[in-house]
């Protein structure tokens, strides 16, 4: 099964916490970090080949599903 690389995905490779920050075609600039708050942590940019390189065996933490963001007030 293939998965989609999408801005904002966080991954868990070991003890590192990865996120996307800004994907294009060929480049992806992420921050990585030791917590899930993302303090402190690094931003660093690379292509997409290596960033899948680093994420192999990587596990995709799961995002909040979409119902359980507040309502947009209009």
């Amino acid at each position: 099964m293939a998965l989609k690389l999408q801005q904002g995905q966080v991954w868990q490779c070991g003890a590192q916490y990865v996120r996307i920050v800004e994907l294009k075609r060929l480049e992806v600039g992420y921050k990585s970090a030791t917590n899930l708050k993302f303090t402190g942590g690094t931003h660093q940019h690379t292509s997409k080949k290596d960033f899948c390189r680093l994420l192999k065996g990587a596990v995709l933490i799961s995002p909040k599903p979409v119902e359980s963001l507040p309502p947009e007030s209009a």
